[in-house]
C-alpha cells in the first residue's frame, strides 16, 4: 500500500457480480470506464462544457479487483493545452471490511474541449 492521493474521489462505486469474469475478477474495461467518467466529470468543469476523451496513455494494472470491492477512483487535471486537458487518474481498491487501499491502476487521459458545433474551443489555463 503507498499513500492515497490528497482530496476526495470524483467515483465510488462497488464492484458486483455483472462486472466481472468467471473468477470474480473485475474487466480491466470496467475499470477503464470508470476513470474515463472520473476524468470527463474534471475535464468538463475545468473547461465549463462538453469535453470528449481524444487519448489513454500509460494505462497499468497493478493489481486486480474482486466482487464486493470498493473501488475509489482520483483524478487531477496536470496540463492544459490551447483546447486539451490531460487528468492524471488513479484507480484505489478496498476490500469491504479493511481499511487497506491498494492501487489497482491509472493512466493519463487526454481531453479536448468542444463547442455546441462539435469543434475544439479554447480551454482555460491552469490555476496558478
Amino acid at each position: 500500500m503507498t499513500m492515497l492521493p490528497q482530496g476526495s474521489p470524483i467515483i465510488r462505486v462497488t464492484a458486483m457480480p455483472a462486472d466481472a469474469n468467471p473468477y470474480g475478477d473485475i474487466f480491466g474495461g470496467w475499470l477503464m470506464g470508470h476513470m474515463d467518467l472520473a476524468a470527463g466529470s474534471v475535464a468538463s468543469r475545468h473547461c465549463g462544457g462538453r469535453a470528449v476523451t481524444i487519448a489513454v496513455e500509460g494505462m497499468k494494472f497493478h493489481r486486480p479487483v474482486i466482487v464486493g470491492d470498493e473501488l475509489s477512483v482520483y483524478a487531477t487535471l496536470v496540463a492544459t493545452g490551447r483546447t486539451s486537458m490531460t487528468i492524471e487518474v488513479e484507480a484505489w481498491r478496498r476490500s469491504r471490511h479493511s481499511e487497506e487501499a491498494y492501487n489497482v491502476t491509472q493512466a493519463r487521459f487526454v481531453f479536448v474541449a468542444i463547442g455546441e458545433d462539435r469543434q475544439p474551443r479554447k480551454v482555460p489555463g491552469m490555476a496558478a
